[in-house]
């Protein structure tokens, strides 16, 4: 069978045991980007790697791509957990930290299932675990990040309307907490475009300026440094959306500690924000059949 375009990233099966001691190393819980960032710091890679854009995805890299699928395997395999606020943990028979895992079995087991599944075993015989296709995993083992009707929904993001995109995302930092939220007339005015109040316990708030990028690609640490450059001394804090993702330097660059913070929101949070509340997305219910439930019963 041939071979996809070679990528600079760890493929998923060379990143199951980097995320399983992502995992451990973060104490034994972490959510997606604490749990990118740790791989990042374990395998020492480039900026030049980790910015590597994913085909056909907007907001998404070729590093996290991978890391899904890499999740999803240990998921199935029973290494890991997920909460139902997409917080991952290592599951209680693999706490302890020194537990050899063989990439291939991870991975062939979810094959094997899904081969199953389909009663085509013979078909899968014959193929390395790295040379399968994501076409033959089962549809519910695809990773919630990878889903098509995300994909779907960061193009219809990205071809908005830049001042219906930016009512957009004040309509969902109002859904966050944000209070007195406000869009400039102008956009682009200042590199801010719109400021809001957020009020925590009810009881502190913070003066609180954001910049909406309708962005395919990636954000970078320039947009961040002009970004901040534009905050007046009223803004306690920053927050900057895109549709597209943030560069590692961007990210870096956000969190500077000699510099005033800002927070980030790349396509792949802001669409979790619209699935969470429910704005422009409705969820479709499906059942996975325990084929194997009802043979033993």
């Amino acid at each position: 069978m041939s071979r996809k375009k070679k990528i600079l990233s760890p493929t998923y099966t060379e990143l199951i045991i980097p995320t399983y001691k992502a995992l451990f190393e973060l104490g034994g819980s972490g959510n997606n980007s604490e749990i990118c960032d740790k791989v990042i710091e374990l395998m020492d890679l480039s900026d030049e790697i980790v910015d590597e854009a994913h085909l056909g995805s907007a907001n998404q890299s070729e590093l996290e791509y991978q890391l899904a699928w890499a999740r999803t395997y240990l998921k199935n395999y029973g290494v890991i957990e997920r909460s139902a606020r997409s917080v991952w943990s290592i599951a209680s028979d693999y706490t302890v930290g020194d537990v050899e895992l063989n990439p291939k079995e991870v991975i062939a087991f979810t094959v094997s299932k899904n081969a199953a599944k389909r009663k085509a075993e013979n078909e899968l015989e014959t193929e390395e675990v790295d040379d399968i296709e994501m076409d033959s995993v089962d549809e519910n083992d695809i990773p919630d990040e990878n889903k098509p009707w995300r994909q779907k929904l960061s193009e219809v993001l990205i071809n908005m309307d830049p001042y219906g995109f930016e009512r957009l995302s004040k309509r969902v930092l109002r859904e966050c907490g944000f209070t007195q939220v406000e869009v400039t007339k102008k956009s682009g005015d200042g590199g801010i475009d719109g400021t809001g109040k957020l009020r925590i316990n009810g009881i502190f708030s913070f003066n609180v300026a954001f910049q909406c990028k309708r962005y395919k690609g990636l954000v970078g640490a320039g947009d961040i440094r002009d970004f901040r450059g534009s905050l007046t001394t009223d803004i306690e804090k920053g927050v900057f959306i895109t549709t597209g993702s943030f560069s590692k330097a961007a990210r870096d660059e956000a969190s500077n500690p000699g510099k005033q913070q800002i927070d980030l929101i790349d396509g792949d949070d802001f669409i979790d924000k619209l699935a969470e509340y429910g704005i422009g997305v409705k969820p479709i219910t499906t059942y996975d059949i325990d084929e194997e439930f009802f043979e033993k019963i």
